[in-house]
Formats: C-alpha cells, sequence, structure tokens
C-alpha cells in the first residue's frame, strides 16, 4: 500500500496544477516507509571505532531506552535547506548509536534558517559523545545542505557542542567533534588522532597551492570561484561580480553616459564636476574644494588612503639633489635644509618601485605614461606637513628638474598631480593588494592545509578568513587578469601592475606587517613630532586591542612555551606560509618556526589585523580620496614634464584620464569602498567555533576594548572637516572580502 501511495504521489507531480501541493507529502511518507531500509552502514568498522551493535530489545518490552535529543540548525544563507536525507550517528567513548534518519513525518525538514530536534534512541548509555557522524543522501536530486551546528543533549541533560558550519553538497559525510578546541598533543587515543590526520590528509588535496604569476606570493588551485572549494566560496556569487558591481556603480552614479567616451578630454576641472553631481560625502566634497592647496596634497601623506609611504628624511638620497637655496622660503624656523633634516622636520616619499614599470598600452588610441617620482615635505611651525620639492623621475638632470612650490602655478600643479597619480598606481596594487589580499590569502590557504578544525588558532583566524580567497579568486579571474577590468582605466594595466607586484615583492618583509614596528622603522612613531598622524595613532589602538584578545586565548590553550614548539600543527602552519605561500624567498623575514608564546601571539595578531583593520584603513577611503580624479588620477595620457615653464591648464586637462577612463575609475573605487551585505565587523563572530567559557569572557573583553576605541574616534573627529574613522572598529570588517 505504501509503494502503491508512493508511486501515485511520484506520478502527481509531473501532472502540475493542484497536485504540487501533494508533493511534500509525498515525499515524507517515502521517507517515512522505506528511508530505513536503503542500508545501514557499518559507520565504526569503517572508521576504525569499533562494531555496530544490534538493539537487544525494543520499545515494545516497556524497559525505557535511553534516549538523546540532537537539535540540528540549518543556514540562513540563499539555497541551504535541503530535500536530501539527512542520516546521523552518535559514537561514543562506550559504544555507538544506529544509523538514524533525521525526519519528522508530515513536516519540511532542513528548511533554510530552521533549527529542528529529534530524538535518537539507543539500548545503552553511550558514554560521553565524542563525534557525530552526519550523512547526506541523494532524495530526488541532489540539493546542497548548509549545516551551522549540531547539539546533543544526553539523557543526564549534558548539552554537547558540535559546530560545523560547512556544505554538504552531493552525498557527503562528515564527522565532526565537540566544540572544545584541543591542540595535538591533547589527543591521546588513537580514534581522535586518526580523525585529525584524515581531515588534514583531505583538506591538502582540496586546498593546494599554485602560483598565479612568476614572483607572487603563492595562490590557492583555483581558475574560477566556482573552482574552489564550496565552503569558502561566496553565498551569492552575483554579489562579487567585478563587471556587474562597476556597471552598477556606474549607473548608481549616474555616469553611465560618459563611459563609453574614451579618447574625449575634459574641457577644463569645472567639467569633472559633471561626473560628481550624485555624490554626497563629506571628505571627497571637501578634496574637490582644496585639492588644489599644499595642505591637503601634504596631509594625504597621513590620513588619505596611502598612509604607509611617507618616511623621515634622514638624508637626502644622492639621486634627488635639492639644496638649500631651492626651499629656503618654505623653511619657517630659520635653520637650512641639513638642519631642519637633523631637527626632524623633513620628511620624504620615494616612489622608485615605480621605475621602469610597462604602462597600459592596451588601448592603441590612447598612450600612457608612469613615473617614479620623489617628494620631499616639511614639517612647519604648525604641524602641517607641506610639499617642498618634487622630482618626477629617479634619475635627476638637465631633463628631470626638481619642481618647487615658488614654480608657476600650472608647474606645480602637474607635479604634485603625477605625484598622486603614483601614489595611486602602489597604493592600489602593492600597499591593498599585495600587503593584504594576497597575504591573507597566503595565511589562509596555510591554514586549510595545516590546521584542523579543532585546533583552538583554527578557530580563531577562520573568521578573519571569511570570503578572502573567494574575492581573491574572482580578482584573478575578473579584475586583474590580461584583458580584465584593471586595464580599462588603470596607467598600471596591461601587465604592469603585475610588474609592480614582482617587484615589490623583492623588498617586502614580515616586520612590515607588525605595524608598531613598520611605523618605527620609518621614522613615524613620535607623537609629538606628529601629533595629526591618525592612521598611527588609531592602528596602535586596534593593534594593541587584537593582541591583548589573542595573547588572552594563546595562554588558555597553550600553558607554557614549551606547549608551542611540541605543537606540531602550528610549526607547520607557520612552515607552509614562508617555504610554500612565499616560496622562501631570500630575507622575506617570514619566521619559519615559533619558538615561544610571544612569538606566536604576534604571529597571529599580524594575520588578525592585516586582514581585518589594515586592510579597512587602505580601502574603505577609496571613494573619500580618490573619486575627485584630479586629486588621483588612474592613469595620464601625457609624458611628465621635462623643462619648466611651458606647462599650460590645456596641457594639465589633456594629461588627466578621459571622460571614458575616469567614469571606470569612479565605478571602480566606489564599488571598492562599500561593505558586504551582512558584514561581521570586529568583535562580532556570525559562527560560534569557541564553546569554552573562558573563551567567551575573552571575547566580550575584547568587544568592551574595541567599544572605547569606537567611542575615542568618534569623539576626536567630532566637529572635523576631515575626520579620520577607518580603523574604528564598528566600520572594520573582520576580514579581506571586498
Amino acid at each position: 500500500v505504501c509503494l502503491f501511495i508512493c508511486i501515485s504521489c511520484d506520478l502527481h507531480t509531473f501532472s502540475g496544477g493542484w497536485e504540487q501541493a501533494r508533493e511534500r507529502e509525498c515525499k515524507e511518507s517515502r521517507k517515512s516507509n522505506f528511508g530505513y531500509q536503503l542500508g545501514r552502514e557499518n559507520f565504526l568498522s569503517k572508521t576504525g571505532f569499533g562494531e555496530v551493535s544490534e538493539p537487544l530489545f525494543s520499545a515494545d518490552c516497556g524497559i525505557a531506552m535511553p534516549r538523546y535529543t540532537v537539535t540540528v540548525a540549518t543556514g540562513t544563507q540563499w539555497f541551504a535547506g535541503t530535500d536530501d536525507y539527512i542520516y546521523i550517528t552518535l559514537v561514543g567513548t562506550e559504544r555507538s548509536s544506529e544509523k538514524t534518519l533525521l525526519d519528522k513525518p508530515l513536516y519540511n525538514d532542513f528548511e533554510r534558517g530552521a533549527v529542528d530536534s529529534y530524538d535518537v534512541n539507543v539500548t545503552e548509555d553511550l558514554g560521553e559523545i565524542v563525534f557525530v557522524n552526519i550523512e547526506k543522501r541523494k532524495y530526488w536530486v541532489h540539493d546542497d545542505w548548509y549545516c551551522r551546528y549540531i547539539t546533543v543533549k544526553t539523557p543526564s541533560g549534558e548539552y554537547v557542542e558540535f559546530p560545523c558550519y560547512r556544505w554538504f553538497i552531493t552525498d557527503q559525510e562528515v564527522v565532526l567533534r565537540d566544540g572544545r578546541a584541543r591542540l595535538p598533543q591533547d589527543d591521546k587515543t588513537r580514534q581522535v588522532k586518526q580523525h585529525r590526520r584524515k581531515e588534514l590528509e583531505t583538506r591538502q588535496k582540496t586546498y593546494r597551492w599554485r602560483e598565479w604569476q612568476p614572483g607572487f606570493p603563492m595562490s590557492i588551485d583555483a581558475n574560477t570561484h566556482k573552482d574552489l572549494p564550496r565552503d569558502i566560496q561566496f553565498d551569492s556569487e552575483k554579489g562579487v561580480d567585478f563587471a556587474l558591481n562597476y556597471s552598477k556603480a556606474i549607473e548608481n552614479l549616474y555616469i553611465n553616459r560618459f563611459m563609453h567616451m574614451f579618447q574625449s578630454s575634459w574641457h577644463d576641472f569645472a567639467d569633472f564636476e559633471r561626473i560628481f553631481v550624485r555624490i554626497s560625502n563629506t571628505i571627497s566634497e571637501y578634496v574637490m574644494q582644496h585639492w588644489q592647496e599644499d595642505f591637503m596634497f601634504g596631509y594625504q601623506f597621513l590620513n588619505g588612503c596611502n598612509p604607509v609611504v611617507i618616511q623621515k628624511c634622514h638624508k637626502l638620497p644622492d639621486n634627488f639633489p635639492v639644496t638649500h637655496e631651492m626651499v629656503e622660503f618654505c623653511l619657517e624656523r630659520g635653520l637650512t635644509l641639513e638642519e631642519e633634516i637633523k631637527a626632524g622636520n623633513i620628511y620624504i616619499a620615494d616612489y622608485d618601485v615605480m621605475e621602469n614599470i610597462t604602462p597600459n598600452a592596451t588601448d592603441s588610441c590612447t598612450l600612457q605614461y608612469l613615473a617614479a617620482p620623489l617628494c620631499l615635505l616639511y614639517k612647519n611651525t604648525e604641524n602641517k606637513v607641506l610639499p617642498i620639492a618634487i622630482q618626477l623621475d629617479q634619475n635627476p638632470g638637465e631633463n628631470c628638474p626638481i619642481f618647487l612650490p615658488s614654480d608657476n602655478k600650472c608647474d606645480w600643479m602637474l607635479a604634485k598631480i603625477w605625484v598622486r597619480s603614483s601614489d595611486f598606481h602602489v597604493h592600489q596594487t602593492v600597499t591593498h593588494l599585495l600587503h593584504t589580499h594576497l597575504i591573507s590569502e597566503v595565511f589562509g590557504v596555510a591554514m586549510f592545509r595545516q590546521l584542523p578544525a579543532v585546533h583552538p588558532v583554527f578557530k580563531l583566524i577562520l573568521p578573519h578568513i571569511r570570503f578572502t580567497i573567494a574575492i581573491n579568486t574572482k580578482a584573478r579571474e575578473q579584475l586583474i587578469c590580461e584583458c580584465g577590468l584593471f586595464d580599462k582605466a588603470n596607467g598600471t594595466g596591461g601587465g604592469g601592475h603585475v610588474e609592480l607586484v614582482q617587484k615589490a615583492m623583492k623588498t617586502f618583509k614580515f616586520p612590515s606587517l607588525i605595524l608598531p614596528e613598520a611605523i618605527k622603522a620609518r621614522g613615524m612613531d613620535s607623537q609629538e613630532e606628529l601629533p595629526y598622524y591618525f592612521y598611527r595613532d588609531d592602528g596602535i589602538k586596534v593593534w594593541e586591542a587584537i593582541k591583548s584578545f589573542v595573547e588572552d586565548i594563546v595562554n588558555i590553550y597553550y600553558k607554557s612555551d614549551e606547549m608551542v614548539i611540541e605543537d606540531n600543527e602550528i610549526q607547520a602552519f607557520v612552515k607552509d606560509v614562508c617555504s610554500f605561500g612565499m616560496q622562501d624567498l631570500d630575507n622575506c623575514g617570514f619566521p619559519k618556526s615559533l619558538k615561544n608564546r610571544e612569538q606566536l601571539t604576534e604571529y597571529l595578531t599580524v594575520i588578525i589585523f592585516t586582514a581585518s583593520a589594515q586592510h579597512a584603513a587602505v580601502n574603505f577611503g577609496q571613494y573619500d580620496w580618490c573619486s575627485w580624479i584630479p586629486n588621483s588620477p588612474p592613469t595620464m595620457r601625457r609624458p611628465i614634464p621635462t623643462k619648466k615653464g611651458v606647462t599650460t591648464i590645456q596641457y594639465i586637462i589633456e594629461s588627466l584620464p578621459d571622460r571614458g577612463r575616469s567614469c571606470w575609475h569612479l565605478g571602480a573605487v566606489w564599488a571598492l569602498s562599500q561593505f558586504q551585505e551582512n558584514e561581521p565587523f570586529l568583535g562580532m563572530y556570525l559562527d560560534e567555533h569557541f564553546v569554552e567559557k573562558p573563551v567567551k569572557e575573552a571575547m566580550e573583553k575584547y568587544r568592551k576594548n574595541l567599544a572605547e576605541i569606537v567611542s575615542f574616534i568618534k569623539a576626536r573627529n567630532e566637529g572635523k572637516k576631515l575626520p579620520y574613522y577607518y580603523f574604528s572598529p564598528d566600520r572594520v570588517p573582520n576580514s579581506v572580502a571586498v
């Protein structure tokens, strides 16, 4: 009879109309009557945990059987629910349950966002629950399922949590350990050691290294976003389609009428306002009004998009022959240039990494140019940092003059524009792409390869790798690839950006990721000397908050330095980052091992800070500082001037990007400055990987410290025309996801 009912229901589903309403009822009938007849696999004999024993008696004998209640939470993202069969096996220290189909008659199990509970009856107590085996089997067609967590209530009333947070695709089995974090030396039994080893073996086959371009940090072995493991893909691929997002941005900014007008120059600076009409942003409007002022030019070295280039000048470079006579009228203290240098009032921005980079030649109708300038800056008596000399090439000579504020207005203006353009390229390709995106991916791939889900460091840094590998894969697929979107508007497109990363990698060192050391190495650490360097001040506060939190977590699980040395998984992780991720580059400074808790704390702080705060500081200000095209030109269409006194306003306008490239650039900086939907910020954890009380107390302390920083930054910014909020924790996403 049941078979007849099921077959009838199957036929009705093809007839359409009102019969579709019975489809779910048909499925439940089929599951209830035949689900258990699909064959019970011997899970324990397959994984080495023993034999599954048959029930010694049934419920009919009148003896109450122990009952375990299993609660299963399905994800809330799109398509997280499933109609497939879900089975569970509870594995205890004494014995295991039978494989049980989780099903409620006439109920739609495992819908998106659902939290469902089921009873699992056993003949005897299982002992301490060690594993939960979850198995998904096809119902009609394969239907992916995202499981958030499973909670098991034992007959004694104890609750055991099993974090999952992963996708089940096709017919799949996953063995989960309970949520308590454990170091490898904590595991004593053969079963748990075997589980740990098998998880890493599987991951190392899935997460493979690949060199995308020679001289780059290694990345994941995937050509497209769809090639990635399902667990690290975006929930919605449409949300990270660069071409679609750029087109939407251009449409939202009402500049789509200009986007195809390549080779068409603007008439004058006021003409650029035609693509600025629908922008309402305090900082970008202030930049538009004051971009020609030396104060605004100098301020951006401290608190703009790229506040990591400026450094104190202890000695003028040999290839930058600035004399006292050239800049005497700029110096306010009555000192010579040499004396000002010794007093610590002279700073320099050197873009030597741009030298000999190939400019974009993808459009034969438009020649594009690059420069490798040097800029000397002076801290005046009001503690403002102002430019006093600019050389647009690394090789001084008759055709490479040093431009000064005393030159005519057009000469000085164009020299500053060239510096801003070079700064844009270094920011996008080195500061942003290499030092946050690509490095975070190295940490992420190594984490998946070397740390099992039960390891406390895996639980700690996983939220800070969220979607990073996916966004980088999308970028390699659409943005920075050959003929990608990067080529449309950027002067380093067409391969120059690749050369720039390769060149920057030769001098890239691990200490540059340690914020306090990096700032000190540039001579920018004194708050007394530079009281308005908010990047430094706010960054140090966030760094210390993250470090304090990491230190608390490290001390919970590592009671001594010896435990760090004995943790073979954390040592393998660090070695994988250096030897494979960074390709064991000479003098890269990445450690191959960690000797104590202090080193581990610093290393993990680098990972979290780079992926969250540092990325936020150099990414989310792009629209603020780069949307006014003359302030951050993405390309230049005329070569650098070789003589003084010949530059005109018309020449400057013809040097700046044309209408089409300006629109693509504006759409890009708009799209890159937007937060992801449902973005988790610092201190927010969407998934509960840690279950221990001491860790949750450390998280609460961490959130309190972050809230104090938010309040401090908010109070300081009040009333400022140029507020600095990029390090405010409530605006710092946990990971590189855009």
